[in-house]
């Protein structure tokens, strides 16, 4: 098998990922608030030590939290530290995640969860860098980048009033899109290939192929957990798998409504008869043309064959469903 591309620590070569990869070599450059949206498991946090460390402050630190994690009561704390005797339990003084990542990147995972009063906290900090610990008067000031996820729309949560405008606009300097892996064509494979080789070398085992219905799976399956699913399903065939090749046949048990609204398949007594003809037409060509893919690993003309087809005709159909041989060739 050879070895995917791997750029950024992220590994993919479709047109989405590659779209993504150019946006966030150009806001790394900048150095200025980012706000980073994505799916659940897509790669957000990934996206982010990429643009630090891309960045002017790749030799300070990169400093994550979990804005969810942090109840409402601890965040001002969490962010900013404390003196000591600033309450009960204060005995020592400690600094805040913000002196932490001083001169480097706080990056502010599910930005969307914080409660209004830790909006206001850090909106003020964005403002002018400055900051006071929890029981102690003295002003401080960090030069800290903030970098910001969530895996909403924030735009909708700001019309909700749910989320500060003025701190929205201050996360916004700078945006990036991960996209989900359902719409990265076929990185699905080459992520699966590489979650493989990396278990294998983990639990020093030896390297297995992907049978060819696990290829049909791989790409036909909608992911509603993006990259982190894919890399915790494929590592548990690997480890299960007790033949040459990991066969996975059937969909995942943990597909949801969402996957089947993102494949587009609508209920069919939603359609007309024409409609939902040429919904089943659809669906039928692609998973022809993915079964004879995989037997002819990539090779068109011997798919050709296999359907009884002209090589002209069958290489339409690829195009026409967006099918890359290249993804199916072994080497």
């Amino acid at each position: 098998m050879g070895k995917p591309p791997l750029l950024n620590g992220f590994i993919g070569e479709s047109t989405a990922f590659r779209a993504m990869l150019a946006i966030l070599a150009r806001v790394a450059r900048y150095d200025t608030t980012v706000l980073i949206s994505g799916e659940t498991g897509s790669g957000k946090e990934m996206a982010a030590r990429a643009i630090h460390y891309q960045g002017q402050r790749r030799d300070r630190p990169f400093i994550p939290v979990n804005c969810g994690a942090l109840p409402d009561h601890l965040v001002e704390n969490e962010l900013f530290g404390h003196a000591r005797g600033a309450y009960t339990d204060a005995r020592e003084s400690q600094l805040g995640l913000i002196a932490q990542a001083e001169g480097g990147s706080l990056f502010l995972d599910e930005v969307d969860t914080l409660t209004a009063k830790a909006q206001v906290s850090l909106l003020r900090f964005l403002q002018d860098g400055q900051y006071r610990r929890l029981g102690n008067s003295l002003v401080e000031t960090a030069d800290v980048r903030v970098i910001a996820a969530c895996n909403s729309d924030l735009s909708q949560a700001v019309d909700r009033q749910e989320f500060r405008a003025d701190l929205y606009y201050r996360l916004t300097a700078m945006e990036l899109h991960v996209p989900p892996l359902r719409a990265r064509e076929n990185d699905a494979v080459l992520l699966a290939r590489h979650v493989v080789a990396e278990a294998a070398s983990q639990y020093q085992l030896a390297v297995k192929d992907l049978h060819p219905d696990t290829v049909h799976w791989l790409l036909a399956y909608g992911w509603p957990g993006n990259v982190r699913e894919l890399q915790n399903r494929i590592q548990r065939e690997f480890l299960l798998c007790d033949g040459p090749d990991i066969l996975v046949r059937e969909i995942a048990p943990d597909s949801d409504r969402r996957q089947r609204a993102d494949r587009r398949i609508a209920c069919p007594a939603t359609l007309n008869f024409n409609e939902a003809k040429q919904q089943v037409l659809h669906a039928f060509e692609r998973g022809q043309l993915l079964r004879l893919m995989s037997e002819s690993a990539g090779n068109v003309s011997g798919a050709a064959r296999l359907a009884g087809k002209e090589r002209r005709a069958l290489g339409k159909l690829l195009k026409k469903h967006g099918i890359e041989p290249e993804q199916f060739r072994r080497s």
